[in-house]
């Protein structure tokens, strides 16, 4: 049994390399995977809540930190741990239960405070979210990562959001303003299958650093976002619609680290 568990996690280690506990403030030690256990079990979930791609029509079900926590913690067939690598899969299918302003289904983290509020966060100071990852399947495309508005106004846009294409290419749609029009960047390029990283970071209130695989961006931000909050979100939010369950974005983490300061 010791043994089996022994080649279980070297398998992961050799598959993954070093797997990053998720963490609000810091960036957390370097593990290897348990695939037996929840998403809890390998990463601090303390400061995410998950959406689900089910629910009721405009209410996607929502799960919280305190059940995503521990080995025990919550999963399903939308959000699990991989038993042969011990990634944190996200699976968003084309048909799904959808927020009202979007017509796509996704399985997703949304940034929280550690006392279970919501996060909402000022552009001044550093921000930073950090992902290392590969996309299993996808349709179209996928957004993998972004930054999104919270109080301040009624814009229910993102600020950025990343997303990775079939073709493998990986862009950054920049949002032109609150009142909508993004704009696309192509920033890497990665077969599908492939692990890579990610930073979305904000500096000086006033710009993105975006980096991946160790390519650095940088991205003003415009002063008509300035009355905004903000807050991460990372999964599997896919960019494609039909009445298919069975085609869709599937997603693994291998490591997700947030930090503010």
């Amino acid at each position: 049994m010791i043994r089996s568990k022994l080649l279980a996690t070297a398998a992961a280690m050799a598959f993954a390399g070093s797997l990053t506990l998720l963490s609000g403030t810091n960036a957390g030690a370097a593990i290897a995977a348990d695939p037996s256990v929840a998403p809890g079990g390998n990463f601090n979930l303390s400061v995410w809540q998950l959406q689900e791609p089910v629910g009721s029509p405009g209410s996607p079900t929502t799960i919280s930190s305190s059940r995503l926590q521990g080995a025990n913690g919550f999963q399903d067939s939308y959000f699990y741990t991989d038993t042969r690598d011990g990634a944190m899969t996200f699976w968003a299918p084309e048909k799904g239960v959808t927020t009202p302003n979007s017509n796509y289904a996704r399985s997703e983290l949304r940034e929280m405070n550690s006392n279970g509020s919501a996060a909402d966060w000022s552009l001044s100071g550093s921000h930073r979210l950090s992902a290392t990852l590969r996309v299993v399947s996808v349709t179209s495309n996928v957004c993998v990562g972004q930054i999104h508005l919270g109080s301040g106004g009624s814009s229910t846009k993102p600020l950025i959001e990343l997303y990775y294409h079939s073709n493998g290419d990986i862009v950054a749609g920049i949002e032109n303003s609150p009142d909508g029009g993004q704009t696309p960047h192509t920033v890497g390029h990665v077969s599908i299958g492939k692990t890579w990283t990610y930073t979305i970071a904000v500096s000086g209130g006033n710009t993105i650093d975006l980096t991946v695989n160790g390519s650095t961006t940088h991205y003003a931000i415009p002063s008509s976002f300035n009355a905004y909050k903000q807050y991460f979100k990372a999964g599997s939010y896919n960019q494609s619609s039909s009445d298919s369950t069975t085609k869709g974005a599937r997603v693994a983490f291998y490591g997700l680290t947030v930090s503010h300061g």
